[in-house]
């Protein structure tokens, strides 16, 4: 059956007019940015395959050139404009945190350090460095592959703390296995870092690890 043939409010651009952008899955959002479908696909069918080949949305967003478009019967501009797409994205969220207090949406935060960790295939440990009022100053990313105890080193992460003037900060690093569950190694990294910024009178507000899933160390009440 053509797309065309399907009952209005079952098409995803009418969908989502009528039902706003949150009522539709995934295939429907990427069967709208997808336009037309190819081989006797409609876009519907085609974002489907899609999302299954790649595993999910967010492997399909984060993939290189290579992998996007292999063997997929996509040109190089649909890459570019699915890049474009995520790093609108990104920026949006970026703008939101910086605006007011960053803690008290803690959703947003989550979702922006989500769309800057999650893509990685190593470890990597990032920092937001946030004002006395709780607005984000800078967010940078300080360690990267193995992250563990030894190599987190709180001299760094206090030198940068200085560079910024800081009085409160959040970390955050990416778990590659999709496994969001914190370690021991963890859990010392987070004392470790708490314990020394303590003595230059810096909070660690939040701790969070991204994988599949998000843990907040303080909605667990690990801090």
């Amino acid at each position: 059956m053509a797309i065309t043939d399907w009952a209005v409010e079952d098409r995803p651009r009418e969908k989502l007019l009528v039902k706003g952008a949150a009522a539709l899955t995934d295939a429907e959002l990427l069967a709208i940015f997808l336009r037309t479908g190819i081989k006797g696909k409609t876009a519907v069918d085609l974002a489907r395959d899609l999302l299954a080949e790649s595993g999910g949305l967010s492997p399909l967003l984060s993939a290189d050139e290579k992998s996007f478009c292999q063997g997929k019967g996509l040109g190089q501009a649909k890459f570019v404009q699915m890049q474009a797409v995520v790093e609108m994205s990104r920026r949006y969220l970026e703008e939101k945190i910086h605006r007011g207090d960053a803690m008290s949406n803690v959703s947003d935060v989550k979702k922006y350090l989500q769309s800057r960790l999650q893509q990685y295939p190593f470890e990597v440990f990032a920092c937001l460095f946030l004002d006395n009022k709780h607005r984000v100053i800078e967010y940078e990313e300080l360690f990267r592959d193995t992250i563990d105890a030894a190599s987190v080193h709180p001299r760094e992460v206090i030198r940068r703390v200085l560079h910024h003037n800081a009085a409160a900060i959040v970390l955050a690093h990416n778990h590659p296995s999709g496994v969001a569950e914190p370690s021991q190694s963890d859990n010392l990294i987070t004392q470790k870092l708490k314990d020394a910024l303590q003595l230059i009178d810096v909070r660690v507000l939040d701790h969070f690890i991204i994988g599949d899933d998000i843990v907040s160390f303080a909605e667990r009440g690990l801090l």
